[in-house]
């Protein structure tokens, strides 16, 4: 009886109990009729009338009672019959048709030779099932909720269905499997890794853990590596937020009061908008060297395909700060004063906010909830409430909403209303990510993509991916560039690396003129990516200068 699906046994109580209930009913009715009544019936005569009142058919000869205690019997069985029939098809017959036409889930494990193990579906593993199929590494996803897995079987993934605590052998044959990943709670997860370790398992098992505390007792038990997307992901959001936490201009402090940095939002509006480096001619007419731009939180350099400024996109600018200023008034400088506005103060936001305090930022937190750490209480959908957290005057918003469609809702309303603030976005899903970008966010980041690097790092071995770039300046020789002009060069359409200034002797350039030529004892200043620093050293055979001593 126990081996049966859950259906199965309801229809199989629904049928023994309904005979039961008639016969019961019957039977007080007999006695009612006999001994309240008098008017005497039967056995089956009793068990006839309860037959027709619990199904509702009606009645056949008796119809009318005068004891009260005969009509409350009616009316109980009345209510019974209704009980019945209301909840007969849509819990009892329904879901045993479900049952035995549609296909069944899988209940154990198939041959995992090869295969990796995947159990607890969810927003962290969504990067890393893609990155498998990609590199065709078939997996099988361990999932406890029937209603998930038949969605997940739906859309192709092989899953089985189980929950370990009712079938203690469900890892069985685990051992030659390729690999491990638990992206349940800690406690199950945790009670996934003693299984599998107990059932004989040698291999990879990689954990993803809610509480960092958590993370020493699972690689005791028995895990490889233990991981917290959800704090790296807050790290990331951080990083994006302050250059307190992880500066993003390398190096910058070589040129000391020579040169600056800034970035500037370009609106619709502006007269850069839409036109090419080319065409805009800012090198000549107000010495600054383009970097690049970011679009839709990633960071194009001069050399991308992008040839063009888009409206929207964050400008990376360097050169005198004298210069800088002079582009100001084209488009509008990004604030770096101010505190910076956390929305949401759960787990992410909570851990966003630590993070930013403990750099030395100013934070103010806006939830709905009064609690520890919340500065202003309030629905940041609402004016009122980000008046009084003063958004206008932040350095940056961080979203740290848990819902997704809260999340992309709340960034449009915030682009609304403060249209030069930086916008930066926690996402859950990474289907999200590109509308949190088109409702206005300047950066989005979800669990899933930092704990996809994450995961694909270990078991695919590939580099993980760089979650935020950061700008670098570095002091280089002049290389195959002597005797050319800085600007004409055509560094950053080849390399991506644009220089920015040269250092001759005691004196630093910032803007040439046409008969300015890099000399042999020249050192450039080259502002870039990682990336585009290291080509621009093969391109140009150029090497780290060194810093002369004082």
């Amino acid at each position: 009886m126990w081996h049966l699906q859950r259906s199965t046994q309801r229809l199989l109580a629904l049928l023994a109990a309904l005979p039961l209930a008639i016969i019961g009913l019957g039977t007080l009715y007999m006695l009612g009729m006999n001994y309240l009544e008098g008017l005497p019936r039967g056995f089956w005569q009793s068990v006839e009338w309860a037959a027709e009142t619990i199904t509702t058919t009606g009645y056949g000869y008796d119809s009318h009672w005068q004891h009260p205690l005969m009509n409350i019997l009616v009316m109980i069985t009345e209510l019974l019959g209704m009980f019945f029939v209301v909840l007969f098809f849509p819990i009892y017959v329904l879901p045993y048709m479900e049952e035995r036409f549609e296909a069944r889930l899988q209940r154990h494990l198939p041959p995992m030779a090869g295969r990796v193990l995947i159990q607890g579906y969810g927003p962290a593993v969504d990067s890393l099932v893609v990155e498998l199929g990609k590199a065709g590494i078939p997996l099988v996803i361990l999932e406890e909720d029937d209603d998930l897995a038949r969605s997940l079987r739906d859309r192709g993934y092989d899953v089985v269905a189980g929950k370990l605590e009712e079938q203690p052998d469900l890892l069985a044959g685990i051992t030659d499997a390729r690999a491990l990943i638990t992206n349940a709670d800690d406690h199950t997860g945790a009670t996934f890794i003693m299984i599998a370790r107990e059932s004989g398992y040698r291999g990879t098992i990689l954990a993803l853990a809610e509480d960092p505390l958590h993370r020493a007792p699972m690689e005791k038990i028995g895990a490889s590596a233990v991981f917290t997307p959800s704090h790296v992901l807050a790290a990331a959001l951080a990083a994006r937020a302050s250059n307190l936490v992880n500066p993003r201009h390398e190096g910058l402090y070589q040129l000391d009061q020579h040169v600056g940095i800034a970035e500037f939002r370009v609106h619709a509006s502006s007269p850069l908008a839409g036109k090419s480096l080319v065409e805009l001619r800012l090198r000549h007419q107000y010495g600054i060297s383009i970097v690049g731009q970011w679009v839709d939180g990633h960071f194009n350099p001069v050399n991308s395909v992008r040839p063009h400024i888009e409206p929207g996109a964050i400008l990376v600018a360097a050169g005198a700060h004298a210069n800088l200023r002079k582009v100001e008034s084209l488009a509008a400088p990004i604030n770096r004063s101010g505190p910076i506005v956390i929305a949401g103060h759960g787990e992410v936001g909570r851990k966003v906010a630590q993070m930013l305090q403990d750099a030395g930022e100013t934070t103010v937190v806006i939830d709905t909830h009064a609690e520890d750490g919340v500065n202003v209480v309030g629905n940041v959908l609402e004016q009122s409430t980000l008046d009084r957290a003063r958004v206008r005057d932040a350095k940056a918003v961080v979203m740290a909403l848990s819902n997704d469609s809260a999340g992309i809702f709340a960034t449009a309303v915030l682009r609304d209303y403060a249209p030069e603030l930086p916008l930066i976005a926690r996402v859950n899903r990474g289907p999200n990510v590109g509308r949190l970008y088109e409702a206005g966010a300047d950066f989005a980041l979800s669990v899933g993509q930092v704990a996809g690097q994450i995961l694909a790092y270990h078991l695919l071995e590939e580099a993980s991916t760089v979650v935020e770039q950061h700008l670098k300046f570095s002091r280089m020789t002049s290389g195959t560039l002597i005797g050319d002009h800085p600007w004409r060069a055509g560094t950053g359409k080849k390399t991506g690396a644009a220089i920015i200034a040269i250092e001759r002797g005691t004196e630093v350039f910032t803007e040439f003129d046409d008969v300015f030529r890099i000399a042999a004892g020249d050192v450039p200043f080259i502002c870039g990516t990682a990336s585009s620093i290291d080509k621009y050293s093969k391109v140009y055979a150029a090497t780290a200068a060194r810093a002369i001593a004082s």
